[in-house]
């Protein structure tokens, strides 16, 4: 190529990027962007990964150090309970040691005796400061809770009563530092704790020798007057108070009458008024209600005169619509109820009951069909049996009581775990409350009686016979055992093991029995012919005879017990057999 066609070349213009590889290259930039983000990304997740992991740990070491704390914690106050332990054991160790001989009871007692005497001599010379005296109380304080130990030798009692420390405990009762009157009460509960005075019968009689002539009974109603239930301290008083009675009379149940008399009846009547919740004082104070009752005909009487029949309706009329709330309350009720009992045994209170509504409240008990149910029928049952039944019999038909007696004596009420009766307890109850309105109610009211046995087809007369082959069995089961006991012991029968055997039938269903049998012949001989008629039918399917049901009768007439007077027990036999000769 010559200059001049080198001159005149021009190269091929270069070609200009395209906008597709503007496009190209921004992509490469937000790739590039991209992955440094992921790269930051990772990073952070890694750093914050770290971050967590150093938290768990922090964390775990934490709980593992509190873990041991509380470990460390726990053996600590196991370590200190069992020390706390091991000095009691040494303590009463030491006690017993202590105690055991003459010559430490009598130490422990003289000591008591100077401490006393010291509290007396500074509360006469310094009446109006009781900095002055108070350090001599603490000690005679501490004096009286070493005493205790006492308890521990019921054996060296007879010791204890000759040292006089007897008079000088129960004058602190009238102390005027209630502290000191309610520990006296907690030495003395434990004193003649029932327990431990049957460890020794002469220490046990020494006591109580000591303690009734030195009227312990007036001295502890004197200082219950004066405690008040809402301080705790002194309301264990009162609780620790009544167990010393409750000791006492199990003991000497002979006091009874005099405890009644000294002023504990009033009292605890009056605990029982009280507007309060229920506690547990209440309820041990219708305990040791119940107690002197019991066997008591003279509190009967007095409880009697001092409206207590009223006092115990009013308690019970709670429960005419609520169950009790607790099994302790329900304690309490039982108790009420047996009071009641106890109390309608004495003739003149009947009629207090009768004024006071008692059969209308046991009537709607019934009705409600709440667990008082159990023990109004109790109380209907003790109302109006005997001769003195009769007014309580008529009155319970006028306020139609057969429409509330009679569906519990077609059907017993279904077991469940809150009765208190058994089924045989609920049968014996019903048919000795139709047997007694049989016996007592005259004119309309026993007429009205009579009609029930022909209702709804004479339902009433197959359920007697229902229960008559029920008891007759059980009856005869206790027999055969009696018979088989006699064999094997080959020996004839004397008077004490017939009465042994008699009460021993009894209780196996005989009284059942003859009260239910005493309704059937009523009910044949003064109801209408179509019942005897439905009763010789029944005997007849069951291939029975009423041979049976007189043999039942005249053993009752020949058995009637001490109900009544002589005269009373003279007609009761007479009419029986009447019945026996007509059926």
């Amino acid at each position: 190529m010559d200059i001049g066609e080198l001159l005149s070349y021009k190269p091929a213009p270069t070609p200009k990027r395209t906008d597709g590889g503007d496009r190209d290259d921004d992509e490469e930039e937000v790739e590039i962007e991209r992955h440094r983000k992921q790269r930051r990304t990772h990073s952070s997740s890694s750093v914050s990964s770290r971050d967590r992991e150093r938290e768990q740990k922090a964390k775990l070491e934490r709980m593992k150090q509190e873990i041991e704390q509380m470990a460390a914690a726990a053996k600590k106050a196991e370590e200190e309970e069992r020390e706390k332990v091991q000095q009691i054991v040494d303590s009463v160790e030491n006690t017993e040691s202590e105690v055991l001989d003459e010559a430490a009871m009598k130490r422990m007692i003289l000591n008591f005796e100077k401490k006393a005497l010291k509290n007396q001599e500074m509360r006469i010379k310094f009446p109006e400061m009781p900095e002055k005296f108070m350090e001599s109380e603490f000690e005679l304080n501490d004096c009286i809770a070493e005493l205790h130990a006492l308890a521990t030798v019921p054996d060296l009692y007879p010791l204890m009563v000759e040292l006089n420390a007897i008079p000088s405990l129960l004058e602190l009762l009238s102390h005027e530092n209630t502290d000191i009157a309610v520990a006296v009460v907690d030495l003395l509960q434990e004193l003649s704790d029932v327990d431990i005075l049957h460890e020794s019968k002469e220490g046990a009689d020494a006591l109580m020798e000591a303690l009734i002539s030195q009227q312990i009974c007036p001295l502890l109603v004197q200082n219950l007057e004066r405690l008040d239930d809402s301080v705790k301290e002194e309301s264990d008083g009162i609780h620790n108070t009544l167990a010393v009675f409750e000791n006492i009379t199990e003991l000497r149940p002979e006091v009874c009458p005099d405890l009644a008399k000294q002023g504990l009846m009033q009292w605890l009547m009056r605990r029982l008024r009280v507007k309060a919740p229920f506690d547990n004082n209440k309820l041990y104070a219708s305990e040791i209600l119940s107690i002197l009752l019991q066997n008591t005909p003279e509190n009967r009487q007095m409880i009697g005169d001092m409206d207590g029949i009223d006092v115990i309706l009013q308690q019970l009329a709670f429960y005419k619509r609520h169950d009790p709330s607790s099994s302790e309350e329900h304690e309490m009720m039982e108790n009420l109820f047996n009071c009641l009992c106890s109390a309608l045994m004495y003739a003149p209170n009947r009629e207090r009951f009768l004024r006071g509504e008692g059969l209308q409240l046991m009537n709607l008990m019934l009705r409600e069909k709440k667990l008082s149910r159990n023990g109004s029928l109790k109380v209907l049952d003790h109302a109006m049996s005997g001769p003195d039944g009769k007014e309580n019999c008529n009155k319970f038909v006028d306020i139609l009581g057969l429409r509330t007696i009679f569906p519990l004596f077609m059907k017993t009420p279904k077991k469940n775990r809150k009765r208190i009766l058994t089924t045989e307890e609920h049968e014996e109850h019903v048919v000795s409350i139709i047997a007694s309105m049989l016996r007592n109610c005259r004119g309309p009211q026993r007429q009205r009686l009579l009609n029930k046995f022909t209702e709804n087809d004479h339902e009433k007369v197959d359920r007697l016979m229902e229960l008559h082959f029920k008891y007759l069995e059980k009856v005869e089961q206790v027999d055969q055992q009696i018979e088989d006991e006699r064999r094997d012991l080959g020996e004839g029968e004397d008077s004490d093991e017939e009465d042994a055997n008699y009460l021993q039938r009894l209780d196996g269903g005989l009284f059942t029995l003859q009260l239910v049998d005493y309704i059937l012949l009523e009910a044949c001989t003064g109801g209408a012919a179509s019942v005897k008629q439905r009763v010789t039918q029944i005997l007849n399917l069951r291939g029975k005879s009423v041979k049976t049901i007189r043999h039942v009768m005249r053993e009752y007439a020949g058995n009637l017990g001490d109900a009544g007077d002589k005269e009373w027990r003279d007609m009761e036999q007479q009419h029986i057999l009447q019945l026996v000769d007509k059926f």
